[in-house]
């Protein structure tokens, strides 16, 4: 099954911002290039309109004869119709399903079918794309009373599994958490954030990232000395041995605080580490130019992200990097308007079906 989608909220585009095979009795789906590897493939190289298409062929020609199956393509379809913004449409989708937890989506419901199988077939991003929809919509009290809902649904499967299960609804629970602490910022609810991540650090009080974020929530909320005192955690789990990941992570943590207090030239130092040792780290590409944008150098910070477009487009083609460079070029050409119709140009032949062009604001 796709991973589950983290569409994020774009930024303000006026400011730059730091940032199983299926058979049927004929053939194997396989051969008819509708198999789950078929789609997985294509989700990792985001070609969504592709995948509405081979579903909808899929279905058309019949296919899909098992319930699984027809949730399990439902679920990709969702998922797909969500990263091209089709909102409306995913959530149309998706309400053909009414009540998710209803009988005929278990296995046991199907004993001919699935005979040694029980539980919900309803694939897990369903249940967040269901959450996350309204919110998409305009609706958010009903996404959020989702998200809660989702919730209580993830930990009463906790109480009930262990071992490998165990974990993977242990590591949901995060995810769901982590995406209502995301809304809950959005809107500046700051004491909500903080009561959350507290209790994800109750379970994994040495979580890097979970401690690092409770530093950035603080720096939110205008705590600079808890912000630091958290980062400091986070610095003294690093030893030489520690991965590129938790390096990198230290600095662009110290960084942060240099940038509140508008020490660019400090903040570019990290930032600079960060990209030594690793090239891909497009947050610390990002923020070192929005810094020398600071710094008042923008032949420089402009050069930092043309730079890594061109080197991991991969990676650095997003949304918020694409808009910063557009901020920059309007800041420092007079002709931004042609460069910004070449930079447009380029990203339509190399950009995922899910990416927003919009942002180069031609």
């Amino acid at each position: 099954m796709a991973s589950d989608p983290d569409p994020e909220p774009h930024s303000d585009p006026q400011t730059p911002t730091i940032t199983d095979p299926l058979t049927n009795e004929f053939a194997t789906l396989n051969d008819l290039t509708h198999d789950l590897d078929s789609l997985n493939e294509l989700a990792s190289r985001g070609s969504w309109r592709t995948i509405l298409d081979k579903v909808a062929r899929a279905r058309a020609l019949s296919f899909l004869r098992k319930p699984h199956e027809h949730l399990t393509y439902l679920a990709f379809h969702v998922i797909a119709l969500s990263k091209l913004r089709r909102f409306a449409d995913a959530s149309a989708e998706l309400d053909t399903l009414d009540d998710l937890d209803a009988a005929h989506y278990l296995y046991q419901t199907y004993p001919n079918i699935y005979p040694t199988r029980s539980g919900s077939m309803v694939p897990f991003s369903l249940r967040w794309l269901h959450a996350l929809l309204p919110i998409k919509l305009g609706k958010r009290q009903l996404g959020l009373d989702r998200f809660y809902a989702l919730l209580d649904f993830v930990r009463s499967k906790l109480e009930l599994k262990d071992g490998i299960s165990g974990n993977i609804w242990k590591k949901r629970e995060g995810f769901v958490i982590n995406s209502i602490i995301g809304h809950h910022l959005t809107n500046k609810e700051f004491s909500v954030c903080l009561n959350l991540i507290h209790f994800l650090l109750s379970s994994d009080p040495s979580n890097p990232v979970l401690i690092s974020k409770l530093g950035y929530i603080q720096m939110q909320i205008g705590d600079l000395e808890s912000a630091k005192s958290s980062f400091n955690r986070v610095e003294s789990m690093v030893e030489t041995e520690s991965a590129v990941e938790l390096k990198n992570l230290v600095n662009r943590n110290k960084a942060m605080v240099y940038m509140v207090g508008k020490d660019y030239v400090s903040a570019v130092r990290e930032y600079e580490e960060c990209i030594e040792r690793d090239p891909m780290d497009v947050v610390a590409i990002n923020n070192k130019a929005i810094c020398l944008m600071y710094l008042r150098d923008l032949p420089d910070s402009i050069k930092v992200l043309e730079s890594a477009l061109e080197r991991v487009p991969t990676v650095a083609l997003n949304e918020t990097l694409v808009v910063n460079l557009c901020s920059m070029y309007e800041l420092a050409y007079v002709n931004h308007s042609d460069i910004k119709r070449t930079l447009s140009n380029w990203i339509a032949r190399v950009a995922p079906d899910d990416f927003d062009s919009s942002c180069t604001r031609i």
